[in-house]
């Protein structure tokens, strides 16, 4: 295994995603939708620009994205009173129920991936994790 910055990011995030795909197999989500359905337990009614920018995900590959949780029963969206432009997505119960799956999935994994860090590794893993984060976001003027 490749020991630079670069490639242990990479291969984090997909081993990680694969673990979480591969737990929630028969579930009937697809790519993409967990990271939805995890984001709108937090903001439910975004609208679909900040849930793309909150999920990391292309404007034009979340509309997809939603169209198919729709079609599912998982999100709704609906015109607030007074803006006509931006539609806001709500989980349905049904997507609350997939989102509460989802949330635990995610906290399974992340502690048997964790398991083998101290209290303080831990946190200065997440406090790196989310410098990094920052300082992307700064440098593509995201923030």
């Amino acid at each position: 295994m490749d020991y630079s910055f670069h490639y242990l990011l990479m291969a984090a995030q997909a081993l990680f995603q694969r673990g979480v795909m591969a737990e929630l197999n028969g579930s009937g989500l697809t790519a993409g939708q967990p990271k939805v359905l995890d984001y709108l337990g937090l903001h439910d009614g975004s609208v679909q620009k900040s849930i793309a920018a909150g999920c990391q995900i292309d404007p034009a590959t979340l509309t997809g994205l939603l169209n198919r949780m729709e079609e599912k029963g998982l999100i709704r969206r609906c015109k607030e009173q007074g803006n006509r432009r931006s539609l806001h997505v709500y989980l349905t119960e049904q997507g609350w129920e997939k989102q509460r799956e989802v949330r635990q999935t995610l906290e399974r994994r992340a502690e048997t991936v964790l398991a083998g860090l101290s209290e303080e590794q831990r946190t200065m893993l997440l406090d790196s994790l989310y410098q990094i984060c920052a300082s992307m976001a700064d440098m593509e003027g995201l923030q």
